[in-house]
């Protein structure tokens, strides 16, 4: 008789990771194994888990709810292992943490072997996506997210502010000259982020709060910031952006900010989000101050202006 515990982690896994072959690919078993375990839960229960067809798999309403009793469960019983056993005295484990991409590759990633030196029984897997993930359904232990947050059941902790930038390359603003208004831009190539309402591939707001939103012509559109930044360096268009994506640039003069007649958004905040427990894991918990103490008091990507 299969583990039902076991049998649990698998069929979160599966819901994580997207698929059997995904999930037996992370726990290092076979997608047969896999399967038997869904199914003996499947069997146990007397009802079907997943809507299963050859494009995708997902879960019935049964499944959500398993889904939703099975993570707190095995939330509890990680809980409780921790508070009974003296390695909780010390972050370790597998934190798998997800991240937008540009901001992963600038202020991430560079701080992980200093993370790894301080806590060296921690195993960091860093997922980098720009879009919103579901930490829950997903498996994220930890995800840093830049915006609004919606309401959710999830916990957040404020990290640092982001701020905006307007700017282009020298050779661009020589050949097309400057924009003084917000006006101007509309005379002027823009390179669009179509993931973005407010400072997207269509309009683009200004203001601290937005007050003002005016079209602009895309010379090129992306969902990626690192894309439209190479465009700017190479003279393409102007570049609307989190300062933290060309801060190394303006510092280097490779790009030239550009002052308007109007201030550009005052930029949303960047959080540590993650699901709440009673006790949430050494690991979690280490991870967000480590992040915190390299992002205070002035995040990195402003004490180049600062």
């Amino acid at each position: 008789m299969l583990d039902r515990i076991t049998s649990m982690q698998v069929f979160v896994r599966v819901v994580g990771q997207g698929s059997f072959a995904a999930a037996a690919r992370s726990f290092g078993l076979s997608q047969t194994m896999v399967t038997k375990h869904v199914s003996a839960l499947e069997d146990h229960l007397g009802i079907s888990l997943f809507h299963r067809s050859t494009r995708r798999l997902s879960l019935t309403e049964p499944g959500r709810l398993y889904l939703d009793r099975c993570q707190n469960l095995l939330s509890s019983l990680e809980d409780m292992e921790q508070e009974v056993s003296a390695e909780a005295l010390e972050p370790r484990g597998l934190l798998r943490l997800n991240t937008p991409v540009s901001f992963a590759i600038r202020y991430v990633a560079p701080l992980l072997p200093d993370f790894s030196r301080r806590y060296p029984l921690v195993t960091v897997e860093l997922g980098v996506d720009d879009r919103r993930v579901d930490p829950i359904t997903e498996g994220w232990d930890l995800t840093l997210r830049i915006g609004h947050l919606p309401p959710s059941s999830l916990k957040a902790r404020r990290l640092a502010h982001i701020t905006f930038t307007l700017c282009a390359a020298p050779s661009y603003l020589e050949q097309h000259g400057t924009p003084k208004t917000v006006s101007d831009l509309q005379q002027h190539a823009c390179l669009g982020y179509t993931l973005s309402d407010v400072v997207g591939s269509t309009h683009w707001s200004f203001g601290r709060k937005g007050e003002r939103t005016i079209p602009i012509q895309s010379t090129l559109r992306a969902n990626n910031g690192d894309v439209l930044r190479t465009a700017a360096l190479a003279g393409q268009g102007i570049l609307y952006q989190p300062t933290f994506i060309v801060a190394d640039e303006l510092r280097a003069g490779l790009l030239r900010p550009v002052t308007l007649d109007m201030s550009v958004l005052d930029g949303p905040d960047l959080h540590a989000v993650y699901v709440p427990t009673t006790h949430v894991p050494l690991k979690v918990r280490a991870m967000i101050d480590f992040l915190a103490e390299h992002y205070a008091p002035v995040p990195p990507w402003e004490r180049v202006f600062t």
